[in-house]
């Protein structure tokens, strides 16, 4: 037996492991084996189904009570009320101006690769959609002051749960000793909630492999032929936003790596592709950005359940290739008063779009309505949302941690050290 003790296989590791191994089998079950009642029903809609949903279901559980918790400790442990507006101003604003950009990318990639022109209508199967009721400025301010909080935490309304928290925090800060008891109890909860996080993160690669081989197993491929432009010009916005944009400004504000960034987050980014969701990925981003950014616990606590519910810069891409896509397969031109439009409508409609699998769908009929395309064309291309869902969840959540990273920097809650240590890198 040797001296040294083998290094355990660590988790995002193992995820990893788990996403790779469910692809194969996904194209196995795809492309090799038969439909019959044992591929589909015991193992596609059954073993996978119910194993991955049900992974998702308590990442889920654990989504109310750790935003609830963590934005009460971020904002007490912040204390200072006019330092926290400075944090919430500050990345609010960031949140707008990259989701403003990631639209604008998107525009601009779509109009360049004209994924629209082309396409023969008749061979697309029209689908059901579910439309989003365009909401007035006014409704959309008062949605976000709850009637009644407890109401708001069963219903899981997360602008909602994010105000009432923040009150309750800046004034446990303010109350000091006389809300001691109150005050000992959410930081007890927030490790609980953490506790629990790790015990069902342990569980994160069985998940990840059952929701990535049904993803496979039902994705025909010859349903991509005729969407593959629509496609390529989703996936190339959601690069240069990721890759180009985020690291530059990431360079800029902080003057930190972005490779180091890239290297220390990309486990998060794979947990949030192969899950699709922002709101499931709030753990593992803020536990990341902690251990491996060396960004401070109670910034990252505020800003990333913030960033979930209104920074939505992946969806946002998604919406503005769809609707150049759209406006081109029906014949209409939509010129720069309609593209600023479409702008601003997927700039607001990210904000209190919930963190969850292919919700962009639905707000894009908004967007789509905002220019007079036909909600319609949703249908063209739902069939293969499934997949670019998981890539823009990566990019929604990668957007989360650079603005948190960017403002714990200029409020001096950034540790280099941290971020440029080896020890955590795995």
């Amino acid at each position: 037996m040797e001296g040294k003790e083998k290094k355990k296989m660590g988790l995002t590791t193992k995820i990893f492991i788990g996403l790779i191994a469910g692809l194969i089998v996904g194209v196995i079950f795809n492309i090799a084996i038969p439909h019959c009642y044992v591929r589909d029903t015991v193992f596609v809609e059954g073993i996978f189904y119910v194993i991955g949903n049900g992974f998702i279901r308590l990442m889920k559980m654990l989504v109310v009570p750790l935003v609830f918790c963590s934005l009460v400790c971020g904002a007490s442990a912040i204390g200072d009320t006019k330092a926290l507006g400075k944090v919430g101003g500050k990345t609010i604003i960031f949140y707008l101006c990259t989701t403003a950009l990631a639209v604008t990318v998107a525009i601009t990639v779509a109009t360049f690769v004209r994924p629209g022109i082309g396409l023969d209508m008749t061979s697309i199967q029209t689908t059901e959609v579910t439309t989003a009721e365009a909401t007035s400025v006014t409704d959309t301010i008062l949605n976000i002051i709850p009637e009644n909080p407890i109401n708001s935490l069963a219903q899981g309304t997360m602008l909602q749960i994010i105000l009432f928290a923040l009150i309750v925090g800046v004034l446990l800060a303010k109350m000091g000793e006389r809300a001691n008891l109150i005050a000992n109890f959410v930081n007890q909860l927030n490790d609980l909630m953490m506790e629990m996080t790790l015990l069902v993160m342990g569980l994160a690669p069985i998940g990840v492999f059952c929701m990535i081989a049904r993803t496979f197993a039902n994705l025909g491929f010859n349903a991509f032929v005729p969407l593959l432009k629509y496609m390529g010009s989703v996936v190339v916005g959601l690069g240069i936003q990721c890759f180009i944009v985020y690291m530059i400004l990431l360079f800029i504000f902080t003057r930190l790596n972005p490779f180091t960034f890239l290297k220390k987050f990309f486990p998060v980014m794979a947990f949030a592709f192969s899950t699709s969701t922002s709101n499931a990925t709030i753990p593992m981003n803020i536990d990341t950005l902690d251990e491996k950014i060396g960004v401070s616990r109670k910034i990252a606590s505020f800003t990333i359940p913030l960033g979930a519910t209104i920074n939505m810069d992946g969806t946002s891409i998604m919406q503005g290739v769809a609707v150049v896509f759209a406006a081109q397969a029906y014949g209409m031109q939509l010129g720069l008063k309609g593209y600023l439009t479409v702008i601003a409508t997927a700039t607001l409609a990210s904000i209190g779009t919930a963190g969850i699998p292919s919700v962009g769908l639905v707000t894009l009929s908004m967007v789509f309505t905002s220019v007079g395309i036909p909600v319609e064309a949703i249908g063209l291309i739902m069939g293969i949302d499934r997949i670019l869902d998981m890539l823009r969840t990566a990019v929604n959540i990668t957007g989360d941690a650079v603005c948190t990273t960017i403002v714990a920097s200029q409020n001096k809650e950034l540790d280099k050290e941290v971020f440029y240590s080896t020890d955590n890198a795995a």
